[in-house]
């Protein structure tokens, strides 16, 4: 089964064809240049690399939040371009999820960590149950411990201290908030490395393609981005009513 799975949630734009458990291609960038202008291409070049028939793929996984407002937006609009000109479901992939996937199997605690300003991460807490396949085949379960949103730093750290566990950090989150993370955290950490600590469409396709066997897929459609905050025009907004609400009294 052929899965192609876009990721633009953060900075890191990234494309990746996958056909079961084989990785046909993947590209991906983490440099400060604009979703719009990079994730067509790359996908273009990874069409045209693989010589894939895009009709060909069965589904198309999507980063789905939470993450970049502008970034979502776009991955969101192109996975649904694409799905209605392909006539191919979509499946959306929780950002944080996709991230924990990049340490697939890991022991202990996970803990992606999405900087989202004002001294708040989007972030959950995840751990990788081991248990049988039906052949026999060891896999792994994802279990979630705390459920994904956006909190403060030393809010989450209590809650993990709660557990006192052993955690892997992964995200961008880390260089902002590691030296926070290490002064003040009880429990032992880890930090994931650059192979594994940044958004990866491959993650987002693996993950993808458990949810599709699940039923978890959608029609282009219906696909919508998780951002767990509002805009900043709804923001905007509403400050502004309550301002006229204030001055109305």
């Amino acid at each position: 089964m052929r899965i192609l799975a876009l990721e633009s949630s953060g900075l890191v734009a990234s494309v990746a064809i996958i056909e079961d458990d084989n990785l046909l291609a993947e590209y991906s960038t983490n440099v400060e240049m604009k979703h719009s202008e990079t994730l067509l291409p790359m996908l273009e070049e990874i069409v045209k690399v693989t010589k894939l028939d895009l009709n060909s793929i069965e589904a198309i996984a999507l980063s789905n939040g939470p993450g970049s407002f502008t970034g979502l937006r776009i991955g969101s609009a192109t996975a649904k371009g694409m799905g209605f000109a392909l006539g191919k479901p979509i499946i959306p992939v929780p950002t944080l999820e996709g991230l924990v996937y990049n340490c697939y199997g890991g022991s202990g605690i996970m803990c992606p960590i999405m900087d989202a300003r004002r001294s708040e991460v989007y972030t959950a807490l995840y751990q990788f149950v081991i248990k049988k396949g039906t052949k026999k085949d060891i896999c792994c379960k994802l279990r979630v411990l705390l459920e994904p949103q956006a909190i403060g730093i030393m809010d989450l750290i209590a809650e993990i201290d709660k557990l006192g566990k052993h955690v892997t950090f992964i995200g961008d989150g880390i260089p902002v908030y590691k030296d926070i993370i290490k002064e003040k955290l009880k429990s032992p950490a880890s930090f994931a490395k650059a192979n594994q600590n940044r958004q990866r469409a491959a993650s987002i396709a693996v993950r993808g393609l458990e949810l599709y066997h699940e039923g978890k897929y959608i029609d282009s459609d219906d696909e919508k981005p998780e951002y767990f905050r509002k805009t900043q025009p709804e923001r905007e907004a509403e400050e502004k009513e309550k301002a006229e609400n204030i001055e109305k009294k």
